[in-house]
């Protein structure tokens, strides 16, 4: 089913709907700032199942979780004085976070629990932050793009009706704001070892991580 709702002020009644969804085991995609997502709770086994087996991968493979709050991403990551302190500065933005999991999360997916990692994201997008206050925990994320949809030509946009004819058994809602302007690739910035180490370089500025 596809809802669409003005990206600046999303209908209550359709984010409470959203929030249920995952809540109860299902999927929701939308767009962020780099693409379009399709999110799950990360508490829930049913919701983690369904989002591993739309990609095709095994549990062990690492998914971001998306955060709308430090309240919210220290309960599901230890982050330190020296992180938080530089992360405030850029937050919310295109960037994503590698630190290790706290038990909260880790007993949920299995990637954290083997290698004592956890990807996290404070999207800069309207939308998703409004769902992320709606729904008041975090939510985990994959993106979608053109190769599951069965698109060849990967200039051509994405949008709601196509993501609705192919996943119209896998996801339970879309929501869908109408066009969007992507930034592209977060940037990838690694504090497990206590320093801040850039993996990927996206659209985020890596200036604030230089020494």
């Amino acid at each position: 089913m596809i809802e669409y709702v003005i990206e600046s002020n999303p209908d209550d009644r359709v984010l409470n709907r959203a929030s249920q969804i995952v809540r109860d085991g299902g999927l929701v995609s939308l767009p962020t700032e780099t693409n379009w997502v399709i999110c799950a709770s990360p508490f829930s086994d049913k919701g983690l199942d369904k989002l591993y087996q739309i990609r095709n991968v095994d549990r062990h493979k690492h998914f971001t979780l998306l955060c709308n709050s430090f309240k919210k991403a220290m309960e599901i990551a230890f982050i330190e004085d020296s992180a938080y302190s530089v992360m405030k500065k850029i937050v919310p933005g295109p960037y994503t976070f590698i630190f290790e999991p706290q038990k909260k999360i880790s007993k949920y997916l299995k990637a954290s629990k083997m290698d004592h990692e956890v990807g996290v994201r404070f999207s800069p997008s309207v939308l998703l932050r409004k769902w992320l206050e709606n729904f008041d925990d975090v939510l985990i994320c994959t993106h979608l793009n053109h190769q599951m949809l069965g698109e060849e030509d990967e200039s051509l946009p994405i949008y709601g009706a196509l993501i609705e004819d192919s996943f119209s058994n896998s996801i339970d809602l879309i929501l869908d704001p109408g066009e969007y302007n992507f930034l592209g690739q977060t940037t990838v910035v690694d504090w497990t070892s206590g320093a801040p180490e850039v993996i990927r370089e996206g659209v985020g500025s890596t200036k604030i991580f230089q020494r």
